[in-house]
């Protein structure tokens, strides 16, 4: 499976996606709401990953991103963990809780 169809089959199948690295703090945050609101999820750690570095570039090719968490709801990109933790205080991540 090339890294662009991974990607785009993660999005389409997955109401919540996360692209993220086991070392960084940002996305430990977003990780601890998922898992604090049992959302379902699916995370990708690309530093464990051994295409993890084609998979960044395609996903700043695609979104403008280069920073990790890169995060997609409901096939929509939204930002990272600033972004994610934003939507998470306005109650946009209401509908998600409970759903692992």
């Amino acid at each position: 499976m090339s890294v662009v169809q991974l990607v785009e089959s993660a999005i389409a199948d997955n109401d919540v996606v996360v692209f993220a690295k086991t070392y960084c703090p940002y996305c430990h945050a977003t990780e601890k709401v998922i898992a604090d609101e049992k959302i379902k999820a699916k995370i990708f750690q690309l530093d464990t990953l051994d295409n993890g570095d084609e998979i960044q570039a395609y996903l700043l090719k695609k979104t403008g991103q280069r920073t990790v968490p890169n995060v997609f709801i409901h096939q929509k990109h939204i930002g990272g963990n600033s972004d994610f933790q934003d939507l998470y205080k306005k109650g946009g991540l209401a509908t998600l809780s409970g759903t692992a």
